[in-house]
């Protein structure tokens, strides 16, 4: 027998149903063909509740007729996306990032940097973001002097509150390791359990739509990343937007930096730029550095310390920085800067290139050189400080911030980048109050006006996505 939603899909017409498919793959990225037209009448019902519409057709007439918000976009995927999830799900696949690509990467920045950046696309109630924190925080050799970094990005803000509370019922231990439970989380009323503090401040949640939002970026963290794990999220695209997703993704990645997806978005078509990894228990696909990849080891060789590499060769002077042509840096930063080599702005955009590359030492000296140009620039204090913030170096990227906000008290994206750092350190107080001041600042503006220095993002965007942040603080005092 025909279940509901299949009987409603038959009587619609398959006009409308066809452009409210398409529709719903230009705003989010999601695919709904044919067959799954029955599902997707399944998820507009529900949200017809909460658009306060009487049913699944009146309500994609309405969807259709009305210019959407971000938020009324997100509370539609909402219901259109699967929350479901749980820890270690795939155990194939993290048994390889243990085994493998984990010890590859931090032998590799043993003694270069300490650092390791990971991101979890789609990352729903947050799952698969505090598994892998628990993987690296019992990979990497003396945690406390490394900068480990785990962004986790969903459309669903309600997906990424409950990520936030950290508090898990029994269903999301399923198949689990029998030593996660214990080693890692506390017992709660009712059966749940609340992850560990350790390993809940190592993970970032930002709300991210993969068809709109800008990525790679500074300002949501989404450059230079070392490993993507996007499973089970781009089989809902079509095929356009898979294309166009994974290159982003391969640009958000530094060189030798792995993608993770599921073993049935696997294609050798899809990810022809990348190097294809095939491990014991996966498939890695590795974005390929400048010369030649030996692939990994069937085993990899114990974590060995070697001798300190030999410092960095200098930056290039400014007057021949057309020689940096040929390693790949924007043609337009290069002119720029080859008929004015002392323009700040051509100085910063050379900064954010380095840094989107992940070479934030060279992307630091940038932002000196233009911070020593225009002292007065408060953008120029604001990228140094995104880089030192990205360095780990909380610190003195405070320190920056500040400075940025005393020459623009009104600086939207300072207020937004320090009240991030300062959730990453913990003083959620001050968190609060510079999204606060940044919420007030945004609103003084049209919805549509692109910020400065946002990388295309609207002051609306930008305001819906504080609003999701400080609903996620309330969890924290």
């Amino acid at each position: 027998m025909k279940d509901d939603e299949t009987v409603v899909a038959a009587k619609l017409p398959g006009e409308l149903l066809e452009r409210f498919s398409e529709f719903i793959a230009e705003k989010m990225c999601l695919h709904f063909p044919r067959e799954r037209w029955p599902e997707l009448i399944r998820g507009v019902r529900h949200a017809a509740k909460d658009f306060g519409q009487p049913g699944a057709e009146a309500c994609i007439h309405w969807l259709l007729s009305t210019p959407l918000t971000t938020q009324q976009i997100e509370i539609l995927a909402g219901h259109l996306t699967v929350g479901e999830t749980y820890f270690f799900r795939a155990p194939q696949t993290f048994e390889a990032l243990a085994a493998e690509i984990l010890p590859e990467l931090i032998r590799e920045r043993l003694n270069n940097n300490q650092r390791l950046r990971i991101w979890s696309v789609g990352c729903c109630t947050g799952e698969e973001a505090y598994s892998l924190a628990i993987l690296a925080s019992r990979a990497v050799p003396d945690l406390k002097h490394w900068h480990v970094t785990i962004l986790a990005t969903d459309i669903n803000p309600r997906f990424l509150h409950k990520a936030e509370a950290g508090v898990f019922g029994a269903w999301s231990f399923r198949d689990a390791p029998p030593w996660l439970q214990d080693r890692y989380f506390t017992p709660r009323p009712g059966e749940r359990h609340e992850i560990s503090h350790a390993i809940r401040k190592m993970v970032t949640f930002f709300p991210l739509n993969l068809a709109s939002d800008a990525y790679p970026s500074l300002l949501n963290d989404t450059n230079a990343m070392d490993l993507i794990l996007c499973r089970n999220v781009l089989m809902y695209f079509t095929p356009a937007q898979m294309e166009k997703v994974v290159e982003k993704l391969r640009h958000c990645l530094v060189d030798g930096g792995g993608l993770v997806v599921s073993p049935n978005e696997v294609s050798q078509s899809l990810f022809s730029k990348f190097e294809s990894v095939h491990l014991r228990n996966a498939v890695f696909y590795r974005k390929p550095l400048p010369g030649a990849l030996e692939p990994f080891a069937d085993v990899i060789a114990p974590v060995e310390v070697a001798a300190p590499p030999p410092p960095p060769p200098e930056l290039p002077a400014l007057e021949t920085a057309h020689d940096l042509f040929d390693k790949g840096f924007y043609p337009e930063v290069l002119s720029t800067l080859g008929t004015q080599p002392s323009d700040p702005q051509a100085m910063s955009l050379m900064a954010r290139t380095l840094a989107n590359e992940g070479k934030l030492a060279d992307a630091l000296i940038w932002c000196d050189r233009a911070v020593a140009a225009a002292a007065l620039d408060p953008v120029m204090r604001y990228l140094r400080a995104t880089v030192l913030h990205e360095q780990g170096n909380f610190e003195e990227a405070m320190k920056t911030y500040r400075r940025a906000l005393y020459l623009d008290h009104d600086f939207v994206l300072a207020h937004f980048a320090l009240g991030n750092l300062c959730n990453e350190c913990g003083h959620h107080r001050d968190a609060r109050r510079h999204f606060r001041h940044a919420l007030m600042a945004l609103e003084k503006l049209p919805a549509h006006q692109v910020l400065p220095e946002s990388e295309g993002i609207t002051a609306g965007r930008l305001e819906e996505i504080v609003r999701t942040l400080l609903e996620s603080g309330e969890t924290h005092d």
